[in-house]
This record gives structure tokens, sequence and C-alpha cells, in this order.
């Protein structure tokens, strides 16, 4: 069996940023990823402000000892200061432009104004509470760099420098559909040995949540020819094809042989829990005439006239950690992202595991109120609750087991499902 490292290492080296970007208002472009650098027009700040409501004064002033001055002029932020007049001082507002010849500011609460005049109790060092022209960004800087999944700070950071539209990479366009003939819709009765379909709903959660276009080409019959048929369908203006179960080898997986007949197919034991089974290829584009054309507007695959194929195993949580931990790097690669692996964090386990599993444990777990981990009881593929229930998945090696107060590799779901 494949590690899952080796598996997530053989996805990322199969994925190709997709073509075409389009230009968005930087309102609009949360969670998008930037497809051109933004490079930085001006200094920000574009001029020395002040830190504080309080006085602009001149330091060499108040040294010589005079410490009651006239105030000269007002300054709100927004307003074009006047030069500062000689022996005076300017009321002065956080974030107003420091007039010229001021090289301080003492806050108000170090000072006792009365009336045209104030009195200055404090005798402020040069550059006081002053923010220096370009202290957070020099002009010509590039502050995002193209591949950036861009977050409410990296849209206020592009904001910050002017930018009122960001160049981005265009949704990536994934085509979802289920088979199974047990599989029933919520609203509808449940007849003997049928099951209400939950991965519709996580999957296409997941995929919007990752700011996908997503095609749901819903339940497909237990057929042959009706998989086949909607693969060629799915596969003309998609960069990606995903279903979930029916990829065994049983008489009713009709998944496999589909995918082979109308692509190419590699089926992957991946040595995990939950989620062993993974399946990966690509589906031939044809045009209307089927010479085997990529249809216009499709994304990149392994070759220009494919779309690229994952097919996930069955079982609710099977199905969403296998989405997470691979589909989710590879449709962020897709889409140009240049970090696409969550971060980890090392915890306390406050449980005891007794025996390891040959392989690879992701544990649904979640951080007790004393910072270490709590283990949900039931870590059945089949148990969804302890999705819901959990924060995140302990990444636990093949083979060991865990003792209460010793550290494990924890992945939180804040970082595996944005």
């Amino acid at each position: 069996m494949l590690s899952t490292a080796d598996a997530l290492a053989t996805l990322l080296g199969a994925a190709v940023q997709i073509d075409g970007t389009e230009t968005l208002p930087t309102l609009d472009a949360i969670n998008r990823v930037l497809a051109a650098d933004v490079i930085s027009p001006l200094d920000v700040p574009p001029m020395n402000t002040s830190a504080m409501d309080g006085y602009a004064v001149r330091v060499a002033e108040l040294s010589q000892g005079e410490r009651r001055l006239p105030i000269s002029q007002r300054i709100p932020a927004g307003h074009a200061p006047q030069p500062l007049a000689e022996g005076t001082a300017a009321r002065i507002f956080t974030g107003a432009t420091v007039p010229p010849g001021a090289d301080a500011i003492v806050m108000q609460e170090q000072t006792e104004p009365a009336g045209d005049e104030v009195a200055i109790l404090h005798t402020p060092k040069a550059g006081e509470w002053i923010t220096q022209q370009g202290a957070d960004i020099r002009k010509g800087a590039t502050i995002l760099p193209a591949g950036t999944r861009l977050t409410p700070q990296a849209l206020g950071l592009a904001a910050s420098v002017g930018c009122a539209n960001l160049e981005v990479v265009r949704r990536v366009k994934v085509a979802v559909f289920f088979t199974g003939d047990e599989l029933t819709m919520p609203g509808e009765p449940l007849k003997p040995g049928a099951i209400y379909n939950s991965n519709r709903f996580t999957l296409t959660g997941l995929l919007q949540k990752l700011g996908c276009e997503v095609t749901d080409f819903g339940i497909v019959p237990d057929r042959l020819d009706a998989t086949r048929q909607t693969l060629r369908e799915a596969a003309q203006a998609h960069d990606l094809i995903l279903t979930c179960g029916g990829v065994s080898v049983g008489e009713e997986d009709h998944v496999k042989p589909a995918v082979e007949a109308e692509g190419r197919l590699s089926m992957w034991q991946i040595a995990m829990k939950p989620g062993k089974p993974l399946a990966f290829g690509a589906i031939r584009r044809a045009s209307p005439k089927g010479k085997g054309v990529a249809a216009e507007g499709a994304g990149a695959s392994g070759a220009a006239n494919e779309t690229f194929f994952i097919g996930l195993p069955g079982n609710p949580v099977s199905t969403f950690v296998t989405f997470l931990l691979f589909v989710r790097p590879f449709l962020l690669r897709l889409a140009g992202g240049r970090t696409v692996t969550p971060r980890a964090l090392s915890l306390r386990a406050d449980f005891t595991q007794q025996k390891g599993d040959r392989r690879n444990e992701f544990l649904r777990a979640r951080v007790n109120a004393a910072g270490g981990l709590d283990l949900f009881p039931n870590q059945s593929s089949a148990v969804l609750t302890s999705t819901v229930w959990g924060d995140g998945l302990i990444d636990n090696p093949p083979n060991h087991a865990i003792s209460a107060g010793e550290t494990v590799r924890f992945i939180p779901f804040s970082e595996l499902l944005n």
C-alpha cells in the first residue's frame, strides 16, 4: 500500500495550474487565488502620521525649557497641515499628517491645554509617536505574490495600496456524481435497504467552500452504460470529475470499468484509516463530433484532451477525510495556490489508545478546556457524527499506541476547511 505522503506527492505532481484568469473587484475576490503579483504603487503610509491624539512639537524647543506653547493649528486626519510655526505646538489627531518642522508627538495625556495654549509636561524623543512614511509598505514592494489565496486581511492589504481590482485564476470547474441504487435524497421516503445520500451534501459543501464551480450530476443508476455516459458529459467542460463509491471490484461497482473504458485509471490502496481505496486518473474529452478534441473552457490535465478523475471511498467519514487530505490540496494546486498543505499542531493527548493500527490513522478528536485532546469514542468510518463533534484529525503513525500525556500531531479542521 502507498503511504499517505507518497499518494499526495503523486497527486500534486500530476496537478497543473488551470488556464484562464479574470479580473474581479477586490471586494469580491475573497478565497480566490492571485494570478499576478500585487506590487505597491506607493508608500504606506504615504506620509508621516501621528500615532496618537496629542500635540506636534519640535523637540529642540522643549529641550530649551519652553513648556507652554501657543497652539498654531488643528490637524484632523485627512487634512493637509501647514508647516509648524516656530515656538508653537499643533493640535493633532491619530492618523493625521505630521506638519513639516515637527519631529515628535506628545500624547494628550501628557499635556495641559488652556485656551489657545498648551502646557507640555513631557520631553519627547525625536520621532516619538510618529509613524514614518513607508513604515508598513515601500513603493515597488511585492505585497502579495501570485499564488496567494486571498484572505480578508489580504484583501485589506491590497486595498491599502489602492487596488480596486485584482487578477485571479478562474474558478476550478468540478463535476460530481454519486453511484448506488441504495442512495435516496432527503425528503424522499426510505425504501428497504436504502440510505440517505449524505456524501452529496458533504462534497458539494466542501467544494463550494474552496470556491469551486460545481456541476452536480446527481445520483447515477448502477449501470455501466449510465456511468460511462455521465463521465463523457462531465469531461467536456470541467477540470476534475469527483465521485465517491463504486470503485471496488464488485459486480455492482461500475465506476472502475467505466473510467477504464473512457480514459485511464490508477487504483491505489493507501495505508490510511479511514479511507484506504482511492482512484486517480483522467477521462478523455471529445468534441461534439467525437474527434477527441478538448472542449473549449476546460482546464489542465495530464494531457490537453483529458479531464482529471478522482474516485473517493463511499463511507461518509472516509469520503470526508480523503477529500481533506488529497482532493483539497489537489484543487488548490490546480488553482495555482502556493500553499496547499495544512499546518499541524503538537498537542497533548488526554486519552490512551492501547493498540495502534498497521495503517496511518486519522483520528477525530477535539481540544478540551485544558488544552489537551479528547478522542471521539467511535472511530468507525461510518460515524459522521465524529466529524461534527471533532476539531480536527490526529495524524497517528502506523503501529503506534497513544499514551495519555504524550504529544501527538494534530491537524485542525480550521486548516483543512478553508
